[in-house]
């Protein structure tokens, strides 16, 4: 890859990225587990085959963008040649989190437990999506006053596009079924999550609360989630773990034990069971601590 198809900005402080947007010919980029501390934008222009995201497996074709939250495990096992474009970014660039109600991307292109981590891009969306890296590019390549800000804006226009082209197609994508009573389940099992991760982590609790059993309800979400309910509030809780470590000052355990874990040590077992890394190394990478707040 010539050096025109990449372009870099490194943390000055820190000597971390901050910012990266570079074109890719082939799957050796991510054929092999990532764990990033930013988030990755990929957008795949040509080539197909399979994704492996947390606890999922998804098929993919040309022009899919796929959105990867920090520390989200995935990697790529394409059919053939792969090529596209990627855009990753560390939260010291740009905070979703802070920036949620600016960009509303976070539930809808990350840390999304229930839809595919993927959207796919029409011709319409890609001249858009492509105007867009253009000017990036441009920018990147000629820096002037206030760059920073302008590739913050660039990037907040990329993922509101994203997230609008994403909620334009997932609306029925869970609940395309003939079964009139699963869509029914399903959302209420979506609702009875998030009313109640902190408090209730077993299977059961749920199974009973929707009056099914526990073998009947595991069906239904392998069906249509691709993963078991366990691994659906594992994630949930861990989604709430990483925000509490990435905005706030509180201890692991007062997370935890916010989180309905009395056992701080366990709690940790389970945050880096989960995320791969322990809740204070997450903390010291893209959390609170790091941020100088």
């Amino acid at each position: 890859m010539n050096d025109q198809s990449t372009f870099t900005l490194v943390d000055p402080q820190k000597g971390n990225l901050a910012f990266k947007l570079f074109t890719f010919g082939d799957n050796s980029y991510f054929d092999h587990l990532q764990r990033n501390n930013f988030y990755s934008l990929i957008w795949v222009t040509r080539g197909s085959g399979k994704v492996k995201a947390d606890f999922s497996e998804y098929a993919f074709k040309e022009n899919t963008l796929f959105a990867f939250a920090i520390y989200q495990p995935f990697m790529f096992l394409a059919d053939s040649k792969i090529e596209g474009i990627a855009l990753q970014f560390h939260p010291d660039f740009f905070c979703i989190h802070k920036h949620q109600q600016e960009v509303a991307c976070n539930g809808v292109l990350f840390n999304n437990i229930y839809n595919p981590p993927y959207v796919l891009v029409d011709a319409s969306a890609a001249a858009i999506l492509n105007n867009i890296l253009e000017q990036v590019k441009a920018e990147m390549q000629n820096p002037a006053l206030a760059q920073y800000e302008l590739l913050v804006s660039y990037l907040k226009i990329f993922l509101i596009n994203a997230s609008r082209l994403k909620t334009s197609q997932q609306p029925d994508a869970t609940l395309a079924v003939a079964d009139t009573e699963e869509p029914f389940i399903l959302q209420k099992l979506k609702d009875y999550i998030e009313q109640h991760y902190k408090t209730k982590h077993a299977v059961s609790n749920y199974a009973d609360m929707l009056n099914i059993s526990p073998k009947a309800l595991a069906k239904i979400t392998k069906t249509h989630f691709n993963k078991t309910l366990t691994n659906m509030i594992a994630e949930r809780i861990i989604i709430e773990a990483k925000r509490e470590l990435y905005l706030t000052n509180k201890t692991v355990k007062e997370i935890a034990y916010e989180l309905g874990y009395n056992d701080e040590s366990y709690f940790s077992r389970f945050f880096k069971t989960n995320a791969e890394v322990s809740p204070q190394l997450y903390r010291e990478t893209v959390g609170y601590n790091r941020m100088g707040m």
